[in-house]
């Protein structure tokens, strides 16, 4: 299994956990809107859309007349959003796509993807090919991960599992969360960016606390990270029953140190990207 089949058995894993990776990245939405900027009825695709959290957000906000769009890879996430939508609501439209590589039957006036864009098998083709998704003076906005030292939320429960099992290294340029998280890889995202044709480019940082799961406590907090958090259940059912036990309790006593207002929050830090196509 590759590691993110999001078309296949990672896109299963997020859709069983949905709810809770929606309410821990909820507060993203609303940084990410704000740079997308849709000051006037326009047409709106939201790339990798997963259940269409961020996707009915952005038809919430835009202004009356908007059409929203939701594209993913995932059948079964697809699915999933087409359920959460009214029959009458033809404001908001969700279908199975490959962007990376799918012509769009008429370009938008806005892109935005929540955490898409980092898992581009070929990402100076995607990118070119998204070129042809936006409009002439239409604009993206676009959020990545910041460096993995800023985002405790999930790098301390990978420490955690690693103290229980072993976690094979990933590749910085490879497919992956934070594939533009440093210096150079962000300095890399730009530099496709610009290549692809788009222009007026530029990087903000968002920095915030997400609630882990939701407003959950920290044991199923800790079931939910363990659960949803890249491989690490996969891992740690090979390793066997103790090996999870440990997981759980050493997890949830590092959620304990940072419940607050009914959650576990955990800081995160968010790079989003803007630009436009000329």
């Amino acid at each position: 299994m590759q590691a993110f089949d999001w078309a296949g058995a990672r896109g299963e894993k997020w859709r069983i956990h949905l709810s809770g990776m929606e309410s821990t990245l909820l507060p993203i939405d609303e940084p990410l809107l704000r740079a997308l900027a849709i000051d006037a009825p326009s047409r709106i695709a939201d790339l990798a859309c997963g259940g269409g959290g961020t996707t009915i957000e952005v038809a919430k906000h835009a202004p009356t007349g908007s059409i929203v769009h939701g594209f993913d890879v995932s059948p079964s996430l697809i699915e999933l959003a087409r359920r959460r939508t009214r029959s009458d609501e033809r404001a908001i439209v969700f279908d199975v796509a490959d962007v990376a590589m799918a012509a769009p039957d008429k370009p938008y006036e806005r892109l935005v993807s929540r955490f898409g864009v980092m898992f581009f098998d070929d990402p100076r083709a995607a990118f070119a090919n998204l070129l042809r998704w936006l409009a002439p003076g239409g604009r993206f906005a676009f959020a990545v991960w910041g460096p993995p030292s800023e985002n405790p939320w999930t790098t301390s429960v990978r420490d955690a599992v690693a103290r229980i099992v072993e976690i094979p290294p990933s590749e910085p340029e490879a497919p992956g969360p934070f594939r533009y998280a440093d210096a150079a890889g962000s300095d890399r995202l730009l530099a496709l960016l610009d290549h692809a044709g788009f222009a007026e480019l530029d990087v903000r940082e968002w920095r915030g606390a997400l609630p882990i799961g939701g407003h959950v406590s920290p044991a199923e907090a800790a079931r939910f990270a363990l659960a949803s958090f890249s491989s690490f259940a996969e891992l740690l059912a090979k390793a066997g029953d103790a090996a999870q036990d440990d997981a759980r309790r050493s997890v949830t006593a590092l959620f304990s140190d940072h419940q607050r207002d009914g959650a576990v929050r955990m800081d995160a830090c968010v790079r989003i990207v803007t630009g436009a196509r000329p």
